[in-house]
């Protein structure tokens, strides 16, 4: 059965499998057998156990490589699109995603100390850098719940080039952070951390809600853990900023007021008006974190040893920027905005259409014509343009009425009666 499974044969079961709606490894060996007995008349066992140890043997550093080459390839093709004011935009946020509770799962991903044992789920911490022009997740770095977002989003500052703009909420927003950020070349552009109250100094006034204020360093004792003494002290004393105050009209969103600080200080090339403008756009990266998470299941990993939860982590990465280059194609091809793209409806186009192109590829005129035929139909269908739209975060249908697992399984006693269950009784 090993023989079935060669790398690049497993890797593209492997993404086939972060693509389906069910995502077993079950679904995915039945799709392959059917394939098997159509195209090269063999059988194999119906065991999953050849295509799971056969995703084991996948090297991480691949899959990267893989992840590397298809970011590469968006990001030549759409060179010199989507700039902001002259500038590339690129946003970073963070997430968490759970995964099966195994004692090797909890031990590098530890379940919330809120949690019982028992009752909870290993949690993953990750922090994205996607492209503010093509939504492309650039990179993502990964950790427990006990490393914070904004050491995450270091170590992904070689993403960034020079002349790009970070994009960031307040949880990224530091003295330290802006001065390195900016020794790279690099302009960040983020909303005020509410607790920025001192150490302030207004010196220019650049317009109405628009001034020049100056950063005071900290005293050294007060500065961050991961800058060394000699760093600290190599910083300047003082850090000149911009900050503006925008309104940001969303209705459902949870701020309509916001104060942004940047080091773009020159108000004739970037004026204030753009920055309202570009922090809105920022709201676009819940989207992409939606979509990754929601649309593609990411929100609850499958595998139970941390090594495989990183390789799956590293395919729905490739799955869901592959999904966006379709998008990306579609959407130039036919002349269509992509933010009229349904993501979901392309995730679905693609699992439907891949049979049909993969059948077609022994005649390249006709797998060409089909593939153009797929790009029209994702262009085809636009969702509705409803701008400012409120969606309340709120279910609908009701959940099954069943108890909640506040003590691990073995010890918990089921009530026969679930409609007349009360928290205690178990």
């Amino acid at each position: 059965m090993s023989g079935s499974f060669p790398p690049s044969r497993t890797f593209w079961l492997f993404l086939s499998q972060v693509l389906t709606v069910d995502g077993s490894c079950r679904e995915t060996l039945r799709k392959f057998l059917a394939w098997l007995a159509l195209e090269k008349k063999k059988s194999a066992s119906a065991k999953t156990a050849g295509y799971c140890k056969a995703r084991k043997r996948l090297r991480i550093k691949d899959v990267e490589g893989v992840h590397k080459s298809v970011v590469g390839n968006v990001e030549r093709a759409q060179r010199g699109g989507g700039l902001w004011c002259g500038r590339r935009g690129k946003v970073a946020d963070g997430s968490s995603v759970s995964m099966p509770d195994t004692p090797a799962n909890q031990e590098t991903y530890p379940q919330p100390k809120t949690q019982k044992p028992g009752c909870g789920f290993p949690v993953m911490r990750i922090v994205g850098v996607f492209s503010l022009a093509t939504g492309v997740l650039l990179d993502v770095a990964k950790s427990a719940l006990s490393v914070d977002e904004r050491t995450l989003f270091r170590t992904l500052w070689d993403v960034f080039e020079p002349g790009d703009v970070a994009l960031a909420d307040r949880g990224f927003c530091s003295f330290a952070d802006f001065f390195y950020l900016k020794q790279r070349g690099v302009d960040p552009v983020m909303r005020n951390h509410q607790r920025r109250k001192k150490g302030i100094a207004q010196f220019k006034r650049l317009g109405k809600n628009d001034r020049l204020v100056a950063w005071h360093k900290m005293p050294l004792h007060l500065r961050p853990k991961w800058v060394s003494k000699q760093q600290w002290a190599a910083m300047p004393d003082r850090l000149t900023v911009r900050e503006l105050t925008v309104r940001v009209d969303v209705p459902g969103f949870r701020t309509k007021t916001v104060v942004i600080v940047t080091t773009l200080l020159d108000h004739k090339a970037f004026p204030a008006r753009a920055f309202a403008q570009l922090y809105r756009t920022r709201w676009a990266v819940e989207l992409y974190l939606r979509h990754i998470k929601t649309t593609m299941g990411m929100d609850v990993l499958r595998c139970k040893t941390p090594d495989m939860v990183e390789k799956e982590l590293w395919m729905h990465t490739i799955a869901y920027n592959l999904i966006r280059a379709l998008m990306l194609e579609a959407a130039t091809a036919y002349a269509v905005h992509i933010e009229r793209l349904s993501f979901k409806g392309t995730a679905a186009t693609i699992r439907q259409w891949a049979p049909t192109l993969a059948k077609a590829q022994a005649q390249p005129e006709r797998a060409a014509a089909l593939y153009k035929l797929m790009l029209y139909y994702i262009a085809a269908d636009p969702v509705p343009n409803r701008p400012d739209r409120i969606e309340p975060r709120a279910n609908k249908r009701r959940p099954k009425n069943y108890p909640l697992l506040t003590k691990p399984r073995r010890l918990f006693k089921e009530i026969p009666h679930r409609n007349r269950y009360k928290k205690g009784k178990s």
